[in-house]
């Protein structure tokens, strides 16, 4: 088929999904097929079963077409979006450029009930696709990735409402503009201190874009260290567990969440293995800390907190004791950067559905003294102090997980005071801060290109921790709160009270 080459399809795919005649057997063994419109398909009985919610429900009902050799599917589904779906239930991502390969993709993912095309769908959407997924998945009532594409519309709603307003039903856009976007949130380093102590480092702070600068969101707990700590966001709320606190830098044996939609916060248990100068990172529902230091030693020990049950468990180790190690999430995939020793940095990929770590590049590079990772679609950018002993200038690569390639980007980037290490991605754009200023990039090909500049920096000094959080638009005790009702196959705004 045509649509196999302007997809990219690996020729396993290819060669799975030709055109057979009219009369031609299946000749593989637990296969069949699938016409759609004028093709058909040969594929695994075994793999629709897996994937499609559709598929499965029909082998397993008894009924007679089940049972066939060849099925016919008749309205909802095209023949190139059918290609699509088995290309990703193969495990291939396919790049989606043309508008009707999007709106094809999305009606079979609705029909078929295929969740792993709903979460590629969702992994893809960016500035140029995001109307178009997001009226599609309206119109074919795809619940998660009208959220995903709601959500990356408000973040994006400056560089994107003129053209909303001319393509978009006018309920849609009132959709996502009773959203909130994601806020820049920065706090201190931090030791724990008496209820008494004004402790100006305990504030955490959120940017106010629209007037530039930053304003108190809350304050830590005053048992809470940042020092030494494992921070991150998780569903919207802030952990921080682990640290060090006194002379002694004496391990925080607990954990804190902080709720934006209550404002309070909360106490957790802390890892089974008490440990500082770790990695936490937030993934489908666990906090998952690696590695760090317990009694001066450095660890490769790992664990998992379930949040549902509140418990930690331990998980496979790292592949060798770690300290700060770098971390970042790209199209649903774990990578952790492993950067000492200075001149090697080593790209770990844990797999938690198998708990199992794999080696998926190292890059060589001249001796730093900073480090930091972050994720902008199937694009990891590694950055890095130097070269030698400049610290005020970052070299940056970008590693592309889907090609294996690595690419040194062009020209050099102010890393004053470490800006560049509180990078965090939103949408298509970057936000960094440091006490001086706050500064935001356009990821834009090659090159992050600076798009704009807050005179105001953090107003403390000291380390900084960075993240993005989804705060109340009204505060804490007003959240506005807005559910969809499905009216036909058309999913529509309406307040929770009308539902």
């Amino acid at each position: 088929m045509e649509a196999s080459k302007s997809l990219g399809l690996d020729k396993a795919t290819e060669a799975q999904s030709v055109s057979h005649m009219p009369g031609e057997k299946v000749q593989q063994a637990g296969c069949l097929r699938v016409r759609v419109e004028g093709s058909v398909f040969t594929a695994e009985r075994s793999l629709l079963t897996q994937c499609s919610e559709y598929f499965r429900a029909l082998f397993r009902s008894g009924m007679r077409e089940g049972q066939q050799d060849e099925l016919h599917l008749k309205g909802g589904v095209s023949a190139q979006g059918f290609l699509i779906a088995l290309a990703v239930c193969r495990e291939e991502k396919p790049s989606l450029q043309d508008p009707d390969q999007l709106i094809d993709a999305v009606e079979c993912a609705a029909f078929l009930q295929v969740t792993l095309l709903s979460q590629h769908l969702c992994d893809i959407v960016d500035s140029d696709n995001c109307l178009l997924l997001y009226q599609a998945a309206a119109v074919f009532g795809l619940h998660d990735l009208f959220h995903s594409a709601a959500v990356f519309f408000r973040d994006a709603y400056c560089d994107l409402k003129g053209a909303a307003a001319s393509v978009l039903p006018e309920e849609l856009v009132q959709y996502a503009e009773s959203l909130s976007p994601a806020s820049f949130v920065a706090l201190g380093t931090h030791s724990p201190s008496t209820e008494t102590m004004k402790d100006s480092f305990r504030t955490v702070c959120y940017l106010d874009e629209e007037e530039g600068h930053w304003e108190h969101l809350t304050d830590l707990p005053t048992d809470a260290s940042t020092s030494m700590a494992g921070v991150a966001v998780l569903d919207n709320r802030l952990y921080i567990v682990g640290g060090v606190y006194g002379y002694g830098k004496e391990t925080v044996d607990c954990g804190f969440c902080y709720d934006p939609g209550t404002g309070e916060w909360s106490v957790i248990p802390g890892p089974q293995q008490p440990r500082a100068d770790f990695n936490l990172l937030g993934h489908a529902g666990k906090l998952y800390a690696i590695g760090g230091e317990h009694q001066k030693k450095i660890t490769s020990s790992s664990e998992a907190y379930e949040v549902a049950t509140g418990e930690w468990r331990f998980v496979r180790s790292a592949p060798k004791p770690v300290t700060a190690v770098a971390c970042a999430v790209a199209r649903r995939r774990v990578f952790l950067c492993f950067w000492r020793p200075p001149d090697t940095t080593d790209i770990y990929e844990y797999v938690p559905a198998k708990d199992e770590w794999t080696l998926a590049t190292t890059m060589i590079k001249p001796q730093s003294y900073g480090h930091c990772m972050v994720a902008h679609r199937d694009n990891l950018y590694v950055m890095r102090n130097g070269p030698s002993d400049d610290f005020l200038r970052c070299v940056m690569d970008r590693y592309n997980i889907t090609t294996g390639q690595w690419t040194a980007m062009p020209g050099s980037y102010i890393n004053s005071k470490g800006a560049l290490f509180t990078a965090k991605v939103r949408g298509d754009s970057v936000l960094t801060v440091k006490h001086q200023l706050t500064l935001e990039y356009t990821i834009a090909g090659d090159r992050w290109k600076p798009r704009r500049e807050m005179n105001k920096g953090f107003p403390k000094s000291g380390s900084l921790w960075t993240c993005l959080l989804r705060l109340p638009r009204t505060g804490p005790e007003n959240t506005v709160t807005v559910c969809l009702m499905a009216v036909g196959r058309v999913l529509l705004p309406t307040k929770c009270g009308e539902c």
